[in-house]
């Protein structure tokens, strides 16, 4: 073991240490119902805005490391494309959240559509958090593996562990703790690389490296199809962010979830020109790693001593936890609490939380098996957790919050079918995590598939009560949208196929006329609303 890898696993045992004594202290602010799960409802704006840039930042910064170091500034679309969702959920969603008492969205699918509807959403909900605490994980389990020679799949295992350890104890206010103690080792971590930075390569350094590889400061190196679909990608997570709803809903009130919201999004600057500059600066010290994750500590070896590089990754380890610890208990949550209610409604608070922290130890053996399955690829984990997630519970959340005219057997039958078919195209891409079957990524056939179920079977299903409200201005706005973007898909198939962006277009012209079906098919008690209503005027 070299003195780098002596400093990083005494800073981490450390730091671990530090967590288990938080997450005990937290277990004291256990003291009424709800307390567990959403932190009494009593988080402040700075405590939010802390836990969402440990969330979104962190693993946005590790991303980036990685995402610059192969494709240089266009990275920096990525962490855009993070921001642009954070404010969106800050002004259109989280006051309205917050008022209905939101826990997590697959609770809100099974308040809504019943108890089979909310077993289902909550498992395949559980069952993609791992692969996201896994993805993020393997940043911190590099710098170990280069500096230990410890395997990556051991160094997953330990990381999952600690996050069993702490979130046990306290659940939501071991969330709050924790990110606010990361906060400070994001700062320290972001200091240090600019210090790294200025040492070598420097100014000259970057300014040598544009003029040999020109690419590296193109905006659009990344690929137009990679790029939009970060941004759409995002953009659909805005309604299904489960584990920045819980931390968000658990503000005293919704402004005060707002504004950590706003602030959170601001605090993403620093973690993405922080990322960008790294990972460019580790290509240019160090060229052909495997990895952009392994090049990143061979970089800083070259440059700092070792007590600044453990620093330096603790700030990485705290990244990790940031995103893995709200992934695992939102996981959890839905797996304890939504699909324990689910098989048993009678289940009362204690129980519920003796459930999800049962769950927490199954989420921790299956995020040690994802790792001994496939550590070496990040992004293929995440691409995964996205589809299936994504493709299962995009339209019924719509739904939920839009549609009421939806029946139970239309929400089941779209979770199913847009689950598998998302899978079963991922399948067939022969599970690449940037080259898709037919060129069209699976978040958008299985999203696709999902609302396409929820309409048909709702259209088709007898408990459907509805009526044609033909006089409704946003149904006929999505109604152009989605022939008007139809047609370009057909008469543009070619480019749009070979960049990638057929899927997307595909997507958002289904969208389109899903939104106008919404505003078009209106629950049958609103016709008598109306009539009453014209009759008193």
């Amino acid at each position: 073991m070299t003195e780098y890898g002596v400093w990083i696993i005494a800073l981490a045992i450390g730091y671990t240490f530090s967590l288990i004594i938080a997450g005990q202290f937290a277990k004291r602010r256990l003291t009424k119902k709800d307390s567990y799960f959403v932190g009494n409802r009593n988080f402040n704006k700075w405590i939010v805005a802390f836990c969402i840039t440990g969330l979104f930042s962190g693993s946005t910064y590790i991303s980036i490391l990685e995402l610059s170091y192969l494709s240089g500034i266009s990275a920096v679309w990525y962490g855009v494309a993070e921001m642009v969702q954070i404010f969106i959920i800050a002004f259109l969603i989280i006051r309205s959240f917050r008022k209905k008492m939101l826990v997590t969205v697959s609770g809100m699918i099974g308040d809504k559509y019943g108890r089979t509807a909310k077993g289902i959403s909550g498992a395949i909900t559980a069952f993609a958090f791992p692969m996201w605490s896994v993805a993020t994980a393997i940043a911190f389990a590099s710098a170990i593996h280069v500096f230990t020679g410890i395997s990556l799949p051991l160094s997953v295992a330990f990381t999952a562990m600690l996050l069993f350890v702490y979130l046990q104890a306290g659940g939501m206010w071991s969330i709050a703790f924790t990110q606010t103690m990361n906060i400070v080792l994001f700062g320290l971590m972001i200091i240090i690389g600019i210090i790294a930075f200025f040492l070598n390569p420097g100014i000259d350094g970057l300014r040598a490296l544009a003029i040999e590889r020109p690419a590296m400061f193109n905006l659009g190196s990344a690929g137009l199809q990679v790029i939009v679909v970060w941004f759409g990608t995002f953009l659909v997570n805005v309604i299904l962010a489960q584990a920045a709803f819980q931390m968000a809903l658990s503000s005293r009130t919704p402004e005060e979830g707002q504004r950590g919201l706003i602030m959170a999004g601001f605090m993403a600057v620093p973690f993405i020109v922080g990322g960008v500059l790294f990972g460019i600066s580790a290509s240019v010290i160090v060229p052909n790693a495997q990895t952009g994750l392994i090049a990143i500590p061979q970089y800083l070896m070259e440059v700092l001593p070792a007590p600044l590089v453990g620093l330096f990754f603790l700030g990485v380890w705290a990244c990790a936890l940031g995103w893995g610890g709200p992934c695992q208990f939102s996981g959890a949550t839905s797996l304890g609490r939504d699909v324990g209610s689910a098989l048993k409604p009678a289940a009362s608070e204690n129980q519920l939380i003796k459930y999800t922290k049962v769950s927490l130890l199954l989420l921790t053996v299956l995020m040690i098996v994802f790792g001994l399955m496939r550590t070496e690829q990040s992004a293929w984990w995440n691409v995964l957790a996205w589809t299936i997630r994504n493709s299962a519970t995009f339209a019924p959340v719509v739904a939920a919050l839009f549609w009421p005219v939806a029946t139970k057997r239309a929400v089941v039958t779209s979770l199913f079918t847009g689950f598998v078919s998302g899978l079963l195209w991922y399948y067939l891409g022969g599970w690449d995590p940037n080259a898709f079957y037919l060129n069209i990524h699976p978040v958008w056939v299985g999203s696709s598939i999902n609302i396409l179920s929820i309409t048909l079977v709702t259209l088709i299903d007898r408990k459907a009560d509805w009526f044609i409200q033909k006089t409704n201005r946003f149904g006929y706005i999505g109604l152009i949208g989605g022939i008007l973007i139809t047609l370009v898909n057909v008469f543009y198939f070619t480019p749009l196929y070979q960049s990638g962006l057929f899927g997307l277009f595909g997507f958002a012209a289904i969208l389109c006329f899903f939104i106008a079906l919404i505003r078009f098919l209106r629950p049958s008690n609103e016709q008598q609303q109306i009539a009453l209503k014209h009759a008193s005027s």
